[in-house]
């Protein structure tokens, strides 16, 4: 393994086994870890300035996402993902999302309220724009608003663990991008909802947007 990962340094409120595994799954997001490197935890560890434990069980996380593929006593390498695997996190993360923000626009307070929506002026300038890419980091960054303000403990772990394996399946994949803006007048309309507190509409035409019905 010639790749280098920077020591983690701890500070006040971090937790050793959630640094480790956002570092690695970063490091294999933007590429640092293509697809197909092999990863031995002794190299991690020592390259992260931690014991093999964190690393192991970061790995197994990583595993259970689809980011990393092991095979015991073979190898540990970082997968490269496929259609299904694509397919499977789009459905996925618009069910996930839909529910959210339906939850969201419930219960959210007033501050978080007007912080939705803020963010979805960027997710609609996205889709005028008809730039996918521009449209799905924008769209990322209201949805992690949506799960914060769901109030919901549960909702925000899960988000937690997966968001990697969302950023990794379907950043620039285009048959999950490729929908949304040739459907993209329907965001403003999305807006309008959000805007308007009806989770209940909201939720649908977001999978609409997705071309779940």
């Amino acid at each position: 393994m010639t790749v280098i990962l920077p020591p983690i340094e701890l500070t006040g409120g971090m937790i050793l086994g959630d640094e480790v595994y956002a570092r690695i799954g970063a490091a294999i997001l933007d590429g640092t870890l293509p697809a197909g490197q092999r990863l031995r935890d002794v190299d991690l560890a020592q390259q992260l300035g931690v014991s093999r434990t964190p690393v192991r069980e970061a790995l197994q996380r990583l595993e259970r996402f689809g980011l990393v593929e092991i095979a015991v006593g073979r190898y540990t390498r970082v997968s490269e993902p496929n259609d299904r695997l694509r397919d499977e996190t789009g459905e996925f993360t618009a069910y996930f999302m839909g529910n959210a923000l339906r939850i969201a626009l419930q219960r959210c307070t007033a501050d978080q309220h007007a912080a939705i929506v803020a963010k979805m002026d960027a997710v609609v300038d996205g889709a005028e724009r008809a730039d996918p890419l521009r449209l799905f980091e924008a769209a990322s960054t209201m949805f992690e608003e949506v799960t914060k303000a769901t109030g919901n403990t549960v909702f925000i772990g899960v988000v937690r663990e997966t968001a990697l394996a969302i950023q990794r399946n379907l950043r620039g994949w285009q048959p999950f991008l490729v929908g949304p803006i040739s459907r993209g007048d329907g965001y403003a309309q999305l807006r309008e909802h959000i805007v308007a507190r009806d989770g209940d509409n909201a939720e649908q035409l977001l999978r609409y947007l997705h071309g779940i019905v």
